[in-house]
């Protein structure tokens, strides 16, 4: 008998299998279950982004690995999944910002920007010779509206959270913080929650150098990253 993926539904992007998927789509959904374990949470008090970050080989500089990127002065962003793909998006969403900038004289809204990130997205999910991009993104931000946190997939669909975590730690990065989670967190707590969820469902033990985190508050919306000494004090509260 003919499984879907046996009979080619597979080897193109723009051909639906008898129940209705893109396995295209699917194989890029698997390439995020396999990325680096990063997440994001939010309050009332603001919003933190951090990952989780892996020295791959020995003479490798692990000082150049970033996975946490600013985008605007108000907007910060992370992803899981081919780091290509993730540098890409990060490019246009800054140069997106930009312009918004430019053209209204105002900063971009984080879910206008969220959105016009998924338009292309969704475009690489339906027109032959392109894949899909390998890469989730959770991107985070305050703005006129208040604190705003947003996970897009590799299809082009977005969601609003109060804290997501994806990569190949995901799963259990998630029931941790449904357990842990609280919208009245300060920031200070948000941030202990975050590198407190890497530590705990990390395979390996960390050191501050293998993480990195972003914070946006709500009282001086200003992106800004948290320096490793930052880090390693958190990590001295939550031992």
């Amino acid at each position: 008998m003919f499984t879907p993926t046996s009979m080619g539904y597979d080897r193109a992007i723009t051909v639906f299998s008898p129940d209705g998927k893109l396995y295209q789509v699917e194989f890029a959904f698997e390439a995020v279950r396999r990325g680096w374990t990063t997440l994001g949470i939010r309050s009332t008090s603001g919003v933190v982004l951090a990952a989780i970050k892996k020295k791959v080989l020995p003479l490798m500089d692990f000082s150049d690995i970033e996975k946490v990127f600013q985008i605007d002065d108000h907007i910060g962003m992370t992803f899981a999944g081919f780091a290509s793909d993730g540098r890409v998006l990060v490019d246009y969403a800054r140069l997106r910002a930009i312009q918004h900038k430019i053209l209204y004289d105002e900063k971009i809204s984080v879910e206008l920007l969220t959105r016009r990130i998924c338009d292309v997205k969704q475009s690489y999910t339906q027109h032959a010779g392109v894949r899909p991009f390998g890469v989730a993104l959770i991107i985070g931000g305050v703005d006129d509206r208040g604190p705003h946190l947003y996970m897009t997939e590799p299809s082009g669909q977005y969601m609003s959270y109060y804290a997501v975590a994806i990569g190949s730690e995901g799963q259990i990065a998630n029931e941790y913080l449904e357990k842990k989670y609280r919208k009245d967190l300060s920031l200070d707590e948000l941030i202990a929650l975050a590198i407190e969820t890497l530590t705990k469902v990390s395979k390996e033990k960390l050191v501050p150098e293998y993480l990195e985190a972003g914070l946006i508050p709500v009282e001086k919306p200003v992106f800004r990253k948290l320096s490793i000494s930052e880090i390693a004090k958190y990590m001295e509260k939550i031992a």
